[in-house]
């Protein structure tokens, strides 16, 4: 399992907008894709004071996976024209880890 993690950052007056953004337009239109090997994508989001920052967590099967999703410069940030008219600022690269451990409790 490959997990592709990425940052944005937007101020405190656009976070809510940017929050329905994703949930309405962003997130369907990479399930839309139908990547193979792609299996799931969780938001975490954090006040920092004057910005909030919004993280990504995508899993996909293999790094293959993560390459049919944003091609051979797999790496490369995918911020759609309409997240980046509501971003403050973001990664430009996203990083990819692989799992080695998962351990459930409860």
């Amino acid at each position: 399992m490959i997990k592709r993690i990425w940052n944005g950052y937007t101020t405190q007056e656009n976070a809510d907008a940017y929050e329905r953004l994703l949930d309405s337009f962003v997130f369907p239109g990479i399930e839309a894709k139908k990547i193979p090997g792609y299996r799931a994508i969780e938001l975490l989001r954090r006040d920092n004071g004057e910005e909030v920052q919004f993280t990504t967590i995508m899993s996909f099967d293999s790094l293959e996976n993560v390459i049919d999703f944003q091609g051979p410069d797999y790496e490369a940030a995918y911020v759609p024209a309409e997240a980046r008219k509501i971003l403050k600022r973001w990664d430009e690269r996203s990083t990819h880890h692989e799992v080695r451990q998962t351990r459930n409790y409860g």
